[in-house]
């Protein structure tokens, strides 16, 4: 008996999480919504800096960072990454949206 029990709370444990999971969709991409809050951190920490530099695309691209999560590094590698980004960014500014599923960008929430 003690032993069903363990494993039915260990079941419980794991799948839990995986359920509640809450994932932001572009398309047929599909992130946790975690990972697009760190990539929306480090595409505002870009934002802060002097307007009046000059400064490419491609090296204010979060692709650069090397804080960025993992997930991303296959959207790096496509050509239209940065409006990938963009719409993720903007899935995801108002975060409690996303996190109450109001936001159609937004899906995993039971």
């Amino acid at each position: 008996m003690k032993a069903f029990l363990s494993f039915a709370v260990l079941a419980v444990l794991v799948v839990v999480p995986t359920v509640q999971a809450v994932y932001v969709q572009d398309g047929d991409l599909k992130f946790s919504l975690e990972s697009v809050k760190k990539l929306k951190e480090l595409m505002d920490e870009k934002k802060h800096f002097n307007p009046r530099m000059v400064d490419s695309m491609a090296s204010s691209s979060p692709c650069n960072e090397k804080s960025l999560p993992e997930e991303f590094q296959s959207v790096c590698k496509r050509e239209d990454a940065s409006m990938i980004f963009e719409r993720l960014n903007l899935a995801v500014r108002e975060a409690d949206l996303c996190e109450i599923c109001a936001n159609a960008a937004c899906a995993g929430c039971f």
